[in-house]
């Protein structure tokens, strides 16, 4: 069985990954990836919104059904390692359906109500802000819907922003910390991402990244080559009518460095203390970092 796997990844990743890497004359001058594709820096972001236009309305269902539920588990565990206050105020990048927001919010009221906090603690529940950055807003869209849904509709504390990760519009030392789940390997430039990252921070304000990473297991890495290009695509075009997107989707988790190699590039934006977590074997990593 086993072998049968290795063989089976093996082609996968001849097929998929030959045009991976390709020398460095064949590529445009300011040409980044989409997915496998090298593409103008121009192209991408306009060729990343289409994909999610499409994926916006089954995008937590896909989650669901891809991770078999696990990415609630990992955004559990990336809002765990923010340790949210009341009054903070708070910038979530790529988090256009609200599913990371919604949690800290609600992990926030928790703290005060196992706290039996007073009058006074009450106002900071108030100062509290959230802000829900997306660049498409059809994923804010869908976002602002599910607030609506959990009763949050009328919520001051959440701010619906339709923004670009890599030129934010919030002012510098603003942001007690910032989270992006699942967005990151989508931008054209990480670099710049990272240094918006560090300049909305405040001193003391934590960046924390919750990204599909790299498997390092060598049978497991092989089942998980077969299930990402064989069963997510399928799945993506059964359920949405959509296997292309999803075909990227994976395509630009290979793309994405691996985790000591964007470990680096987070301490190269300025932040100290940087760490990663890998869950599921490296399926998923955490990376963090601090600000001083």
């Amino acid at each position: 069985m086993a072998t049968l796997v290795r063989s089976v990844a093996r082609s996968l990743r001849r097929k998929n990954l030959s045009s991976m890497y390709c020398p460095a004359s064949t590529l445009q001058s300011h040409a980044t990836s989409f997915g496998f594709k090298d593409v103008a820096e121009e192209e991408k972001s306009k060729m990343v919104g289409n994909v999610f236009t499409s994926v916006a309305s089954n995008y937590d269902l896909m989650n669901d059904l891809m991770s078999c539920g696990l990415h609630r588990l990992w955004k559990d565990r990336l809002v765990s390692k923010l340790n949210p206050f009341p009054g903070m105020k708070h910038l979530d990048v790529a988090g256009g359906t609200g599913d990371v927001a919604f949690r800290i919010l609600e992990n926030i009221k928790n703290v005060k109500r196992r706290a039996m906090q007073d009058v006074l603690d009450d106002d900071l529940i108030e100062e509290t802000r959230i802000y829900v950055c997306d660049i498409n807003p059809n994923m804010l869209g869908v976002g602002k819907k599910r607030a609506e849904e959990r009763g949050f509709g009328l919520e001051k504390s959440l701010v619906w922003v339709e923004g670009d990760a890599e030129a934010l519009s919030f002012e510098d030392n603003s942001m007690d910390g910032y989270t992006i789940a699942f967005g990151i390997r989508n931008v054209t430039h990480i670099e710049k991402v990272l240094a918006e990252a560090y300049r909305v921070l405040k001193r003391g304000g934590r960046f924390l990244c919750l990204e599909l990473s790299h498997v390092d297991i060598p049978v497991y890495k092989d089942l998980y080559d077969v299930y990402s290009f064989s069963v997510i695509p399928a799945v993506g075009e059964l359920v949405t009518g959509d296997r292309e997107s999803y075909q990227y989707l994976v395509e630009s988790v290979r793309r994405f460095p691996p985790q000591e190699q964007f470990a680096k590039m987070i301490a190269d934006a300025g932040f100290q203390k940087v760490e990663y977590e890998n869950l599921v074997g490296g399926v998923v990593a955490i990376h963090s970092g601090v600000k001083f």
